[in-house]
């Protein structure tokens, strides 16, 4: 099972192109804005190639743990000992691999475990970040659905295409 740095590479910029739409100010922008207490005038002050810059590189580790929470073959080879012991596994390996190696390897089974990567992980960390920091539920919602519908997106393209 060999890595696609394509769809890997691709799905990482899923962050940023939800981003330019979730925070658009036809969309949640606004609000979200609003919850910061942040004007135009401030965000446009970043250094907007850092920002991105960092928040691609982010989404690459956030990609590769996805990878390995949706593509279930990752645990067979890891049982292994990685992709370079492939060649010396035991011919039982290669008989699962060869039966189940694209068993649940679907856009929709990646969307799937995205969403729940999305609810059960990522919505946890922002609610018990937001209620420390004594954020409203709207700010913690707007951040928990960006996220799950990137990690819905990001499980997809890596299922299917990685």
């Amino acid at each position: 099972m060999e890595m696609n740095w394509i769809a890997i590479l691709v799905s990482a910029l899923t962050t940023i192109v939800v981003g330019f739409v979730w925070y658009n100010p036809k969309v949640f922008g606004t609000i979200w804005m609003k919850e910061n207490g942040l004007t135009q005038e401030e965000l446009r002050q970043g250094n907007m190639l850092k920002i991105f810059g960092l928040t691609y590189i982010f989404s690459l580790l956030i990609v590769m743990i996805e990878m390995s929470l949706t593509i279930h073959q990752t645990g067979p080879v890891s049982m292994i000992g990685g992709p370079g012991k492939i060649n010396e596994a035991l011919p039982s390996y290669h008989a699962f691999m060869n039966d189940y190696g694209t068993a649940y390897r679907t856009f929709k089974h990646g969307a799937l475990h995205g969403f729940i990567s999305g609810l059960f992980f990522a919505f946890p960390i922002i609610a018990i970040n937001g209620l420390f920091e004594r954020r409203s539920w709207k700010y913690i919602f707007i951040h928990a659905g960006f996220w799950t519908v990137s990690l819905c997106i990001i499980g997809a393209i890596i299922c299917q295409w990685a």
